[in-house]
């Protein structure tokens, strides 16, 4: 019955390739939007692990996220240097690592933060940061590249660079006066970690003239001399590691309640789970446009396969001269119908991991998503029998009438 099919189906190349490719097309953009969206999410929950506290000045939890840890968007408002002070020795904090955001780097993002963030901070399971090349920064004129930075704009140890006040590619002004050096680059992450200059709080203070020397000794009592800095810059947000996690809650809550300023700490698993809530709506648009192209792909299939009917009805008399019976037919059309589908799905998922493999660092430094040529998951496998099940289902219609045909017509040709 195969054979017979495939026979069949050759004899009728054009149109047969036709719908091959339309049910290609279709089940590319179906599973390619599936992976899009699982490996997204996937690369999303990855980008940061091992925090249990993000803090900033009273915003709402997903554009505190999204500014501090994706580096998307903008805080209206920044933390005074006295309430880092006080959370960062609040009993149960374990580690804290400051940022400081609002400047940019041809398009990129700069973060002034401190060592602790190449000590601390922790992506995907666990996994800790680490230099492909050169050292964490030692001194205020020094910075370290995220890997896309330095592999897009050809930087290397050494070189350096001139910040700009403004982000999201919008710079008001630059720098000039306070160039960095380059001392290290990071190993590339698949995360907005590879995407972002880290430059010290101390340089970036000066940068903005946020330092100021403490000279009135006289009627203070410090510890250090007059020539000491002061820090009085703010803060956008502040990443802490507790001692205990069941203590987040808590700890959550009474930094909510801080009175010397409005503060908002979140958990960042929760506001992860809330960022994919407000896009569950999008996602389910995409997925909804993706099952109307394949169902289109589909119809396309029975279309052409009405259509042959008429033109077949020799061929069927012929089969039918040689003993084939009508349930012989409606197998026949079956068969075909599952050729086709199965063709076409078959170079829609080649098609889908060439365009990975061939165009995963393309998509990667334009669009910044991170996507795998991985085996097809259980999911993927799912909707591939769903499209093959769909087709054969379909296929009924002209099987069905070419068996009432096969009846009608007996050995005689009717036209």
């Amino acid at each position: 019955m195969i054979r017979l099919a495939f026979a069949s189906l050759a004899n009728r190349k054009s149109s047969a390739w036709l719908t091959i490719l339309a049910i290609a097309v279709s089940a590319l953009l179906l599973i390619g939007v599936e992976r899009v969206r699982t490996q997204t999410q996937d690369n999303f929950a990855n980008t940061i692990s091992g925090t249990d506290l993000i803090v900033g000045a009273r915003t709402g939890s997903t554009q505190l996220l999204l500014s501090s840890v994706f580096h998307i968007g903008a805080l209206n408002n920044s933390m005074t240097w006295q309430s880092y002070t006080h959370i960062k020795e609040l009993p149960g904090v374990a580690w804290n690592i400051p940022m400081a955001l609002g400047d940019s780097f041809s398009g990129y993002p700069v973060v002034g933060t401190n060592e602790d963030f190449f000590r601390h901070f922790k992506y995907a399971s666990e996994v800790a940061l680490e230099f492909g090349s050169g050292r964490a920064f030692h001194a205020d004129d020094q910075a370290v590249l995220g890997a896309e930075v330095a592999q897009r704009m050809q930087l290397n140890v050494g070189d350096a660079l001139t910040i700009a006040h403004g982000s999201g590619g919008i710079s008001f002004s630059d720098h000039d006066a306070h160039p960095f050096q380059v001392t290290g680059i990071l190993q590339r992450t698949g995360t907005p970690v590879d995407q972002a200059i880290y430059v010290p709080l101390a340089g970036l203070g000066l940068v903005h003239g946020e330092l100021i020397h403490d000279d009135n000794d006289d009627s203070h009592d410090h510890e250090h001399a007059d020539t000491e800095q002061q820090p009085v810059y703010t803060l956008s947000a502040v990443l802490l590691g507790l001692d205990n996690r069941a203590l987040a809650l808590r700890m959550q809550r009474q930094i909510n309640t801080y009175r010397e300023e409005p503060l908002s700490a979140i958990m960042p698993g929760l506001a992860l789970t809330d960022l994919w809530r407000t896009l569950s709506l999008f996602e389910k648009a995409l997925f909804t446009v993706s099952i109307l192209v394949v169902a289109t792909g589909l119809l396309g299939m029975l279309t052409a396969l009405l259509a042959s009917l008429r033109e077949r009805r020799r061929e069927m008399a012929v089969l039918r001269s040689i003993g084939a019976g009508p349930f012989t037919l409606f197998g026949l059309l079956v068969s075909e119908a599952f050729m086709l589908a199965l063709a076409g799905v078959s170079i829609g998922v080649l098609m889908l991991f060439a365009v990975l493999h061939f165009g995963a660092d393309w998509l990667l430094l334009h669009t910044g998503l991170l996507l795998r040529a991985t085996p097809l998951t259980i999911t993927e496998w799912s909707l591939v029998g769903a499209i093959l099940a769909a087709a054969i289902l379909l296929s009924f219609i002209p099987a069905w009438r070419a068996y009432r045909n096969a009846l009608a017509d007996g050995l005689t040709i009717r036209l």
